[in-house]
């Protein structure tokens, strides 16, 4: 976390030093702008897969090629450089880079929480026979994150905290979510904070979700979206315009047809067809809840991750 931290700040004078990427999609032969999105290969993005499935993307003159990251390290640097013209990001890391001056901007929602305890898509879970029975006991414990000092670790902290419980002793540990349920098998950690479809592997091992860290953070918590260059939004409007409207379209389609959703996560990612039909899916609200991303910067501010600085949201939200 700290050597991105350090990547962007970096990122961020040269862009406002020398100028930086556009961009800039280019043409196929048929007039399209020809585009590529920086995602990550989880459930959250099956939106945009869909969308171009059903040529929503193509209908607008774009075509659409997805490149995946392992995360806001690679994906905010590819937008901003030009490698992508969008990128997927959590709303944590995308404040976290707005607080350094990143020159960044969402344009699309990307995926919400479900907003039901028991019915979410991620959650902080423990292995089959811990002690460990609801929020309050994971004060003092191991607990595994993707991402040290981000969404994670501010959510999870704020269940404990909303248990009466004092989230000063937990140690988070960094492991990749699909190494997380042999880790917490193992007793490597004592619980971790896991997504779909990590989630669903670890309660089919018997382990059990004793918070609900998303739904405990803030109702209807907007965990993550679409961004681009502000360089990008200034230069071509037009097709700023034409990727939010296919995406908006995307993300309503996904909400209304789960079953097109589950079959389309085969397209991308390994997750095995019995689990697919099993997960929890998320909510994709074409509106970003600018209330709970008030929620995240203010959550991520007391557990000091935005070394001091104070996320601007009009900066960084449409």
């Amino acid at each position: 976390m700290r050597r991105w931290i350090a990547g962007l700040a970096v990122l961020a004078l040269a862009a406002a030093g020398a100028g930086c990427g556009s961009g800039d999609a280019g043409k196929d032969s048929g007039g399209a702008d020809k585009v590529k999105v920086g995602v990550i290969p989880i459930v959250d993005v099956a939106p945009i897969y869909l969308g171009q499935q059903k040529g929503f993307f193509s209908a607008r003159r774009i075509e659409l090629t997805m490149e995946s990251g392992q995360g806001g390290a690679a994906i905010v640097p590819g937008v901003v450089s030009g490698q992508f013209q969008f990128g997927f990001s959590n709303l944590t890391s995308l404040l976290i880079a707005q607080t350094r001056n990143v020159p960044i901007k969402v344009v699309a929602n990307g995926v919400a929480s479900t907003g039901q305890a028991g019915k979410d898509f991620g959650g902080v879970a423990v292995r089959k026979g811990s002690p460990i029975t609801k929020p309050a006991d994971l004060a003092g414990k191991k607990i595994a994150v993707n991402t040290l000092k981000n969404i994670g670790d501010t959510t999870v902290r704020e269940s404990v905290r909303k248990a009466g419980g004092d989230p000063a002793g937990i140690t988070f540990v960094e492991i990749p979510f699909a190494n997380m349920p042999a880790a917490l098998e193992a007793g490597q950690v004592d619980a971790a904070w896991v997504v779909e479809p990590s989630l669903s592997a670890v309660t089919a091992a018997g382990g059990r979700v004793v918070a609900w860290n998303y739904v405990d953070a803030a109702p209807a918590l907007t965990v993550a979206a679409y961004f681009a260059s502000t360089k990008l939004i200034a230069d071509d409007a037009d097709l700023v315009e034409r990727f939010t409207a296919a995406m908006n379209e995307s993300l309503t389609y996904a909400d209304a047809h789960p079953d097109e959703v589950r079959a389309v996560l085969g397209s991308y990612t390994k997750i095995d067809p019995k689990v697919r039909a099993a997960l929890t899916l998320p909510k994709w609200p074409t509106t970003i809840n600018r209330s709970s991303v008030e929620t995240l910067a203010k959550l991520g501010a007391q557990d000091g991750i935005f070394a001091g600085a104070t996320p601007d949201l009009t900066k960084i939200l449409p």
